[in-house]
Order: structure tokens, then C-alpha cells, then sequence
């Protein structure tokens, strides 16, 4: 196995085993009568993401204290992906809608595939669900050292051609507080009324 691929299957272990690490701390300690979701999990504690500059769609820093002030449900994926991306961003769609102006929510949509997902790419594949979504991206070695921060996982998968290449990741969501904190992970399968649920007593007024 080549060294890239090794060096990407040890991400992928390491975030997943993040992630299932913070699933066991939360099963064990969260306290009786503490806040649950049927959507995935909410951490006893939010915790802090190291500081990070990522490039959104249009071509501006985003950066730690672009997540102040609003509540973020951030998204791995990339634009080529043939089908969980563009049904979960639909789906977004509809749990923003049903969130209403009383919760606002702001989605981010962060690329494992910045090879080809462009910003100008990036803004115009979101536009098909939603203008407002935000679409970030960040070259490697800061690619994996942000994922692994979020517990996201993600590998390439060669194709047919170079640059028919798939990308395997998580599919996980992940809900951020106004400070730019982790506060829950939202794990498929995903229904829209469910999630509404879940989220408004979190991102109310």
C-alpha cells in the first residue's frame, strides 16, 4: 500500500475512533434528566475546535470567529458525490425551512475533495439547494488536521481515471454553538421532522 494511503486509512482510524470515543464519554457520563436527542448525540460539554483558516465560496477566510454568533450545522462532503451529498443537503433544506426565522441555522458545507472542489464550483453546487449555504474548503495537510478535530473521517477511492476518482467519508453532521464549539453529532439515518425537533430547543431564540 502506498504511503498517501496509508497516511488516509490512519486518519480514518484515528477520526473514527475519535468520534467513538466521544459516543462512549457522552453514553457514560451525560446525567440524568439532561437534554437528548433522537438524532445522534449531545455532549456533556461543548468542546473547543483548534484554530483553523479554511477558504469559503468565495475565495474569503473563514476562520474561527466566522462561526461566532449563530448556531452551524456543519456537513463533510465534496460536489461530485453522487447521491448522500445532494439528498442531505435537500434535506437541510427542508429542516431550515421548518426551523423557520425564530431559529436561525446556518449550514457549511466543508469539501474533502479541494483537488476539484473549487470555490466558484462550490458556490454554484450549493445555490442549487440553498444561496445561503456556506461552502468551505482547505487544501491537505490542514484538510486533516481540521477533520480530525471535527471526527470526520474520509478517504479517496480511485477510479476508472485520475480524475474519476470517488471520496468515501462521514456521514455524520455536526452541530456547532455560537461560540464555534462541538455540541452534538447528528448521525443518519436523518429525517427532516425529527432533526426540527432535536434542534429548535437548542438553537431558539
Amino acid at each position: 500500500m502506498a504511503n498517501a494511503q496509508k497516511s488516509v486509512l490512519y486518519g480514518m482510524i484515528a477520526a473514527l475512533a475519535a468520534v467513538l470515543g466521544v459516543v462512549v464519554a457522552v453514553t457514560v457520563s451525560q446525567p440524568r434528566g439532561s437534554a437528548e436527542l433522537r438524532s445522534g448525540t449531545l455532549l456533556p460539554q461543548p468542546r473547543a475546535l483548534p484554530a483553523f483558516t479554511l477558504k469559503d465560496q468565495d475565495g474569503q477566510p473563514f476562520t474561527n470567529a466566522s462561526l461566532n454568533g449563530s448556531w452551524t450545522l456543519l456537513f463533510p462532503g465534496f460536489t461530485y458525490c453522487p447521491d448522500v451529498c445532494p439528498t442531505t443537503l435537500a434535506l437541510l433544506k427542508q429542516v431550515k425551512a421548518g426551523l423557520g426565522p425564530d431559529h436561525p441555522l446556518r449550514v457549511v458545507f466543508l469539501s474533502v475533495d479541494p483537488e476539484r472542489d473549487t470555490p466558484e464550483r462550490m458556490r454554484s453546487y450549493l445555490g442549487q439547494f440553498d444561496p445561503a449555504f456556506v461552502g468551505v474548503s482547505v487544501s491537505e495537510p490542514q484538510l486533516a488536521e481540521i477533520t480530525r478535530a471535527l471526527g470526520i473521517a474520509y478517504a479517496k477511492v480511485p477510479g476508472a481515471s485520475p480524475e474519476s476518482y470517488q471520496m468515501d467519508h462521514s456521514a455524520s453532521m455536526i452541530l456547532l454553538n455560537p461560540q464555534g464549539n462541538i455540541t452534538a453529532y447528528l448521525t443518519p439515518p436523518f429525517d427532516p421532522a425529527r432533526l426540527v425537533s432535536d434542534l429548535k430547543p437548542l438553537v431558539g431564540p
